[in-house]
């Protein structure tokens, strides 16, 4: 399977070092802004091509495939670009930053039939496959998610600490994790949406602070609390409530509700969950199948973040 990855920053490279573990993935190309960053980026992991232009990748008749990891507001036209192009597609997290947008990248997909995915990583990370495969076999229901998804970004850096060229987004990144994690999980539509927000920071133009309400119509609940004004611990931090147990997920490790840690190691054949989400992309593609987090099956979330938006924009 030959890869082009788009973005050479922080999560670009969290790609090629899942795609490196991965047999007969070859990333053959990689985009980015800078060409001298990608051009060191291209050298550290022996990519042939640096280039700041996807449409020269897109032409290319050696891509099979590629991963967007650009900035947010570029994501939905560029999957159209690529799978109009006869090539799947696999876009980070979130699918687009507005619904139409969203509807627009699924369209396309069924136009063109290709593999078109999206990086909503949580449905991967081994601590959630675990709490999803219990409930699979009819083992726990849940009855209430609590999350917590804090940094401090209060000046416009990314996960590396590098400036970034654009804004970064709560509701539209950050939520899309939980909204999207929480209709996995119970199998249920969210029916009732409610989201409250803090001032909007006078330079980077965003709401710092954020809280969001969740019901699906069985009364099962997510309250999501989300902050660029926090100052540590830094992450997101997931509280399962269930009928049989209460479960913490911090990223890849679980614990019970005595802070007891569950092992999740033989979960799947990799405890990272870009590496799961990258195999499962390849996988759907080899196999000529839907994949996990395909843009059909997490269009809902961009649904509800719509409706989120249009509360908040109400609200002044």
């Amino acid at each position: 399977m030959r890869i082009a990855i788009a973005g050479a920053g922080a999560f670009g490279t969290k790609h090629l070092d899942g795609l490196a573990r991965i047999d007969g993935a070859q990333v053959v190309a990689l985009v980015g802004r800078r060409l001298d960053q990608v051009r060191e980026v291209a050298d550290k992991y022996g990519v042939d091509q640096a280039t700041t232009d996807l449409a020269d990748v897109l032409a290319r008749d050696d891509v099979d495939a590629v991963i967007l990891c650009t900035p947010t507001q570029l994501h939905a036209s560029q999957a159209v670009d690529v799978l109009r192009s006869g090539k799947h597609v696999q876009v980070e997290i979130p699918l687009a930053d507005s619904y139409a947008e969203a509807q627009q990248v699924d369209r396309v997909q069924r136009e063109t039939g290709k593999v078109a995915m999206v990086g909503h990583t949580r449905r991967f990370n081994p601590s959630h496959q675990w709490v999803h495969n219990r409930i699979t076999a009819g083992e726990l229901a849940i009855l209430q998610m609590d999350v917590q998804t804090y940094f401090f970004r209060r000046t416009n850096l990314n996960a590396l600490g590098q400036p970034r060229s654009w804004t970064d987004h709560l509701l539209w990144h950050h939520a899309a994790h939980t909204v999207d994690l929480f209709q996995y999980q119970t199998g249920e539509p969210v029916a009732y949406a409610n989201a409250l927000q803090g001032p909007v920071h006078p330079d980077l133009g965003i709401a710092m602070d954020m809280s969001i309400q969740l019901a699906t119509r069985s009364g099962k609940l997510c309250t999501l609390s989300l902050s660029f004004n926090n100052d540590g611990p830094l992450g997101t931090f997931f509280r399962y409530i269930c009928d049989n147990g209460t479960y913490l997920a911090r990223y890849d490790d679980l614990f019970n509700g005595k802070d007891e840690q569950i092992d999740v190691s033989k979960v799947a054949v990799s405890t990272d969950g870009i590496e799961l989400q990258d195999r499962e992309f390849l996988a759907a593609i080899d196999e000529g199948r839907e994949p996990n987090s395909s843009v059909a099956r997490v269009l809902d979330c961009y649904r509800v973040l719509d409706d989120l938006e249009r509360q908040l924009a109400d609200r002044g």
